[in-house]
């Protein structure tokens, strides 16, 4: 770890020279991309100087100990050593988790995709709730969402939604939801009082920027037709709504949001983009079909990373065992307990293969 540290120390030195060089600055970018690098290092390179200080005393404090006769310094110098001792401890420990691979996604905006699973109209008014969850969560983040493709039961239920999520950091911490979410409670049309479970799948995908996903526009087939909905929402007399079929892969996605066909396409566009960045980086693993369902799963009920239990007023998150009992301020947007404890649950199984 510190020859690591040490030659980012060297890159550290180097990048500070080239934020300060005219012809570095004379090409915007090339100075933005230094800039970035220089900032990702800098939380670093603070912790590692404070890490070397802090040996550099612990030392002194060694050579006090050895060397000093006086009673009343070698009782300080004892004491210090153990300060000095314990804070670079806590910075090595702290400098470990700093130097831990960073998911490249991070940083980007999403694409959010709900869908319906088991439960018939249950379910769909459960995508719904979820919906409404994910934008009161971006909304507490400060975060912008767009609506992209809403397709809505009589009921007002979500059969299928997909939305934008723009904001710092959106996709570090809404990746954690991609899975198949259960709800067990007593439907409004249930006269028996009986509690019924239904799921829906949530897929999270990072928004693509071009250099991500690049495509040849042959291969698409763009089609338009008049925006439609359950109960006459969003009747267009134009045909403003946009098809696009990504025909090699067999990707389609929709946008009706918006009156405009240009924006609606725009809007789809960067869906699509979304989708085939998603589709080509699963394929290096595995073929994309099984990639999706280790994802979101089939929408069966007993397929599930999180149960909404309404009767008893909890949610708990099946893959690090964590219950809350504030369901209806989780479903409210108030999720950023439960996310960090899945973030950190992610950095204590990367510490441990780690250290392997």
């Amino acid at each position: 770890m510190i020859e690591k540290l040490k030659k980012m120390k060297i890159r550290f030195d180097e990048l500070n020279e080239k934020l300060a060089d005219p012809q570095v600055i004379a090409r915007q970018d090339e100075w933005q991309k230094v800039a970035k690098e220089h900032a990702a290092l800098s939380e670093i390179m603070v912790n590692y100087d404070a890490y070397l200080r802090a040996e550099s005393d612990l030392a002194e404090c060694d050579r006090i100990l050895k060397e000093e006769k006086d009673p009343e310094l070698l009782a300080l110098a004892e004491e210090e050593k153990q300060e000095a001792k314990e804070k670079t401890e806590t910075l090595k420990e702290t400098l470990k988790i700093q130097l831990l691979p960073k998911d490249p996604n991070d940083d980007k905006n999403v694409v959010i995709e709900i869908r319906a699973g088991t439960g018939g109209e249950e379910a769909s008014l459960f995508g719904a709730v979820l919906m409404r969850m994910y934008m009161r969560f971006a909304e507490r983040m400060r975060w912008k969402t767009e609506e992209v493709d809403i397709n809505m039961t009589d009921l007002g239920g979500v059969k299928e939604a997909v939305f934008l999520v723009s904001g710092k950091g959106a996709y570090s911490k809404l990746k954690y939801e991609s899975g198949a979410h259960r709800v067990q409670r007593v439907p409004a049309t249930e006269s028996q009082g009986r509690i019924h479970t239904s799921a829906a799948t949530v897929a999270v995908l990072p928004e693509a920027e071009d250099v991500d996903a690049s495509f040849n526009p042959a291969d698409l087939k763009i089609d338009t037709y008049r925006a439609g909905g359950a109960g006459g929402q969003y009747v267009n007399k134009t045909e403003s709504a946009i098809r696009i079929t990504h025909i090699p892969t067999g990707l389609v996605v929709t946008c009706q949001d918006e009156k405009s066909q240009i924006k609606n396409k725009e809007k789809a566009m960067k869906v699509l983009k979304s989708k085939l960045y998603d589709y080509y980086r699963s394929q290096a693993d595995k073929e994309y079909a099984e990639k999706r369902k280790a994802q979101v799963g089939s929408g069966d009920r007993s397929e599930r990373i999180r149960t909404y239990n309404y009767p008893q007023g909890r949610v708990t998150d099946h893959r690090i065992g964590m219950t809350l009992y504030s369901l209806e301020q989780f479903l409210d947007g108030d999720m950023l307990e439960m996310i960090e404890a899945l973030a950190l649950n992610e950095q204590n199984e990367l510490l441990k293969n780690s250290d392997q």
